[in-house]
């Protein structure tokens, strides 16, 4: 080809550009981001809205019905989930993975706007799915001295580490939070004759900065005008006039309450290996490299820790992504670095020489240096996707490079000089190689198509691994021929002598060819029947989305009975604390009672509610996975707990997939049918083998106070409902007055309540005083009846139809495709109305839509292959004759999954995608060169014996070369190897059938496409 002729004659020009290029590759390597996974996007939008103080039916009815059908016609929207509960409510819109959120968000916004909301209701507020949202850091701050209150410590820490380089926002839980408490004395109210609301309008009406119109000075000024009086310190509040005595003395706040500073009730707590902490949630910059603002963050928050005012405040690091990133990428390099290594051994062997190796270990870091290049310019990221593409390619890149130094090699053994023999050599397989590039590369062009979840993540991948087969292509072409023609020589008598030992061997390897070829419908009907068995194994391995990594962390989800006290839901976990703290395997853990995260980020709480955060200890320190400790710890504690309290194990992988976990939905727009239906399938689960946990988001109730205020009898006494329903509600939970600001410039809330004695019974309830206009205090239970009733938690419905979802957890030895063919099984079992729609979620939705999508992008990618071979053999035959090395991968894929016991998942798919592109280059090489042979007047079965015994030493060597270069990978060893590893078993197993097969179906399929060969009546005498 012109480019090596190029190349051999312009050496320094040659030379010149790989220095340009690896300048150009370290630069780019050293500013490529480094971060876990490629960024994903979602298109997912959320809709939320509050109505203070309305039950869930009500804001079902009132806010969100209407709210879906405004929404239910947004275009791509392809699900819609709501959740009511009481004073608030949340849709989740999913749109198709074609939809950008930011096209439809104003159409979204518009459609919100035109739905009219009740009195008391906020307005809906529309957010998007950001993942720059989620913590890439989260820590605890504890004291080791318990008279040291860790709260304002970690507030002084969070201003600090807040001017990290790349960290966005620095966020506390559990927080001191400080605000002016009013607390009103009732008798002294009753004997002045006045109402809480009294004392709070006096103070609102002292605390007031208000503007005027502008006023003209003496002096010509025109100035603004501003009326303030400002309440500043609590002696201020406490002489507020609220009224006068009888005597006619002045009344001020604090002859009627005490008013004080508090801290602010979370009604939550948090405690770190059962000391009281805070929990710090780090957040980083958009585009900001994962790697770095955890290397910072950390040596900035060390060296606070090291100052002598944060002496006793212990850090406790629950989960760093920085730091699983930094591991799985380092595994993965290694992978890459062991796969280049035994790559050059492969070449040791074969080639019996040093300076080969060395000009093909040369073409290695080179086309990986260039992929460093188009990557940057690519704006891609060093992630687990694109680092297990160079890995899975580093076998690869030599193929090319070996077999045109193969071909050099032979070229030199006829007596050739070396320029001459670089050109010759490069030249002859030239046009092979290109060919096999680019069918390599067609296999992936169908990947780009792919929407969805995979899409976002493979994407990248796929054109890594192009970006490499091409450099490798041009190096192969361009610096491969010029360093051949500088380095080697003409092989002497000894090298000659080896050759010809070796051509022996390949003697005997075309015996076999002849044997084959004899024996065509025997080595036909063998492989058939390999590749039947194989097909059937397929269906034995199971099957997974993506496959489970072990991050070493787990959140414990606790639920008691609603209406469950903080007190209780903390006595449960501390059982659980002390469980954990049994386990040698857990380095901290971390309790949140009386809420979720989520709740603390709203400001709410949920008293019979707690998470445990577990961090494991690295995985080469303990001797089991995260997955075998939820499989051993959960049944213990569900035995220990009985029936007090539910606890769900949790596991999240770094792609957002849930390991081990099946989640389904069964809807119906009949609520008592669809409650039926799911008390039968909830009964068969929980009695199903494997399964560990099973639950249902059926609309629990729990038990409240209902105040029915009877009409006639607040009639009787000149009261509302309204003005009753205002002060109960004003006791009960205390009023906002104000806000002040401090001398400091802090500002502190302000609340009005009554003492806690007066409100923490219903007795106390049915004795709330009402002021009626006569002047009079009345009793509450006067004018209502106050009992207990049950009322539902919440309201769930998917695309505005009752739904309930059933989150099933099994054993981490079963595949998602065992536990779906039970569920599926066992819902048949039941025939169930066929009103009732059953629909998967989690994933096994992603899987479904993801292998289809697969599955098309292979049927795809053979078809690109066959394309691009016929168009360069300039024949539709020859490329046919070439594709029936394809189906012969499945034998191995089949075999190394079952082997290994693998599930079928989306990147052991990937993995046959990629197979589809290398198995076919072995049969290209062996065709392109029976076809030159052809061309030198030689019979069509000598050039097919001849053309295997040459080309059967570079096919292996290539096949050797990848195989074991995916070995490091296939083996996953370390964290972070997971994702790849059903890859690296797929192309392994895969190449090694197709290479071993390749060998005798191509020549046995050639000769019988072949006019020459196809009956054995035109065979040469001799054969005959």
């Amino acid at each position: 080809m012109k480019i090596s002729e190029f190349s051999i004659k312009r050496p320094v020009f040659t030379i010149v550009t790989m220095f340009l290029v690896i300048i150009l590759g370290a630069v780019s390597f050293f500013k490529i981001p480094v971060t876990l996974i490629p960024e994903l996007n979602p298109p997912v939008a959320v809709v939320v809205s509050n109505y203070d103080g309305a039950s869930p039916t009500e804001v079902n009815e009132k806010v969100t019905k209407p709210l879906e059908q405004s929404l239910s016609t947004a275009p791509g929207l392809k699900t819609m989930q709501s959740i009511s509960q009481e004073g608030s409510n949340f849709i989740l819109l999913m749109f198709d993975w074609s939809t950008v959120i930011d096209d439809v968000q104003l159409d979204i916004m518009q459609r919100v706007d035109q739905v009219p909301m009740p009195e008391g209701a906020s307005s809906p507020r529309f957010m998007k799915f950001d993942p720059s949202q989620f913590p890439v850091i989260q820590l605890t701050l504890r004291s080791t001295d318990k008279d040291v209150d860790i709260r304002p410590l970690a507030e002084e820490l969070e201003t600090e580490l807040r001017r990290t380089k790349g960290v966005a926002s620095v966020t506390v839980s559990g927080k001191v939070t400080e605000e002016i408490k009013v607390v009103l004395n009732e008798e002294e109210l009753q004997k002045n004759r006045l109402a809480q609301s009294d004392v709070v309008q006096a103070i609102q009406a002292n605390n007031v900065s208000m503007p005027g119109e502008p006023i003209k000075t003496d002096d010509g000024k025109q100035l603004t005008t501003r009326i303030i009086s400002s309440l500043t310190t609590l002696d201020d509040v406490r002489d507020v006039v609220v009224g006068r005595t009888e005597a006619g003395e002045m009344l001020r706040v604090k002859d009627l309450a005490t008013v004080d500073i508090h801290d602010a009730d979370s009604g939550a707590l948090t405690r770190a290996n059962d000391d009281r902490a805070v929990l710090v949630n780090v957040l980083q910059e958009s585009g900001a490299n994962t790697a770095s603002v955890s290397k910072d963050f950390k040596s900035t928050l060390d060296d606070l820790l090291d100052k002598k005012e944060y002496k006793k405040v212990e850090a406790d690091i629950l989960f760093d992504q920085g730091d699983y990133v930094n591991l799985a990428i380092g595994n993965i390099g290694q992978s890459l670095l062991l796969g280049g290594l035994f790559a050059m051994i492969v070449l040791f062997v074969f080639l019996h020489g040093i300076k080969s190796p060395i000009i093909i270990g040369v073409a290695i870091p080179y086309s990986v240096i260039v992929t460093f290049v188009l990557m940057f310019f690519a704006d891609f990221s060093l992630n687990i996707m694109t680092l297990g593409a160079l890995a899975l390619g580093i076998g690869m890149l030599v193929d090319n490079a070996i077999v045109v130094i193969e071909n050099i090699e032979r070229h030199l053994a006829m007596g050739k000089e070396s320029n001459i023999a670089a050109r010759d050599g490069a030249k002859e397989i030239g046009g092979a190689i290109t060919a096999s590039t680019l069918t390599t590369l067609a296999v992936f062009v169908p990947v780009i198509f792919i929407s969805g979840l995979i899409g976002q993540i493979f994407t990248e991948f796929a054109l890594t691994i192009s970006f490499s087969l091409f450099a490798s292509l041009v190096v192969a072409l361009t610096v491969v021929p010029m360093m051949a023609s500088k380095m080697l020589k003409t092989p002497d008598l000894e090298l000659l002598a080896a050759r010809k030992r070796r051509t022996k061997k390949s003697n005997r390897f075309g015996s076999t060819i002849r044997w084959a070829l004899d024996n065509r419908p025997v080595v036909l009907l063998a492989t058939i029947i390999m590749l039947g068995a194989s097909i059937f194994g397929l269906t034995r391995v199971g099957t997974e989305f993506l496959p489970p990594t072990d991050e070493g962390f787990v959140s414990v989800a606790v639920e008691l009975p609603n209406g469950a006290s903080i007190e209780s839901t903390d006595k449960i976990v501390k059982e659980i604390e002390e469980e954990l703290q049994r386990e040698k395997d857990v380095e901290v853990y971390v309790s949140l009672v009386g809420g979720t995260q989520q709740n603390m980020a709203q400001g709410t709480a949920q008293t019979n509610v707690a998470e445990i955060y577990i961090k494991m200890v690295p995985l080469e320190d303990r001797s089991r996975s995260v997955f075998e400790f939820v499989d051993e710890v959960q049944p213990e504690i569900v035995d220990l707990l009985e029936d007090r309290a539910t606890v769900n194990f949790n596991l999240q992988t770094a792609a957002g997939s849930e390991p081990n976990t099946v989640t389904f939905s069964l809807s119906d727009t009949n609520e008592s049918r669809l409650e039926k239906a799911v008390k039968e399938v909830d009964e068969e689960l929980q009695d199903m083998k494997s399964v560990l946990e099973v639950s249902n988001t059926l609309g629990d109730t729990v038990e409240e106070v209902h105040v029915t205020v009877d009409r006639e009898k607040a009639a009787e006494q000149g009261l509302a409902p309204a003005q009753i329903s205002q002060t109960v509600n004003s006791v009960t939970r205390g009023t906002f007055a104000t806000q002040i600001v401090g001398e400091d410039e802090e500002v502190l809330a302000m609340y009005v309540q009554y003492d806690e004695k007066f409100r923490d019974s219903i007795d106390q309830l049915k004795q709330i005083k009402l002021l009626t206009p006569a002047g009079t205090y009345i009793n509450l239970e006067d004018v209502a009846t106050v009992a207990i009733a049950e009322a539902p938690v919440s309201i769930q419905r998917v695309d505005q139809a009752h739904s309930v979802s059933f989150t099933v957890k099994y054993e981490s030895d079963r595949s998602l495709g065992e536990m779906t063919t039970q569920v599926n099984d066992m819902i048949d079992k039941l025939k169930l109305p066929e009103e009732i729609d059953m629909n998967y979620g989690g994933d096994r939705e992603l899987f479904e839509s993801a292998i289809n999508d697969m599955l098309l992008a292979i049927v795809l990618a053979v078809v690109l292959v066959y394309i691009v071979m016929a168009a360069q053999f300039e024949s539709f035959k020859y490329p046919f004759v070439i594709m029936f090395s394809v189906p012969l991968m499945v034998i191995g894929v089949a075999l190394g999954l079952f082997l290994t016991n693998t599930p079928l998942s989306v990147t052991a798919v990937i993995g046959v995608l990629v197979l589809v592109g290398i198995v076919v280059n072995n049969g290209i090489v062996l065709v392109d060169y029976i076809n030159q042979q052809k061309e030198k007047g030689m019979h069509s079965y000598d050039a097919i014996v001849h053309s295997a015994e040459v080309r059967v030493r570079p096919i292996l060597m290539t096949a050797l070369t990848t195989i074991l270069g995916l070995l490091p990978l296939a083996l996953g060893i370390g964290e972070g190897t997971e994702m790849n590893q059903p890859m690296g078993i797929a192309v392994i197993g895969g190449l090694l059938t197709s290479t071993l097969l390749t060998l005798y179906i191509v020549p046995v399929m050639y000769s019988l496409f072949d006019s020459q060969t196809r009956s054995k009546k035109n065979w040469p005498e001799d054969v005959k």
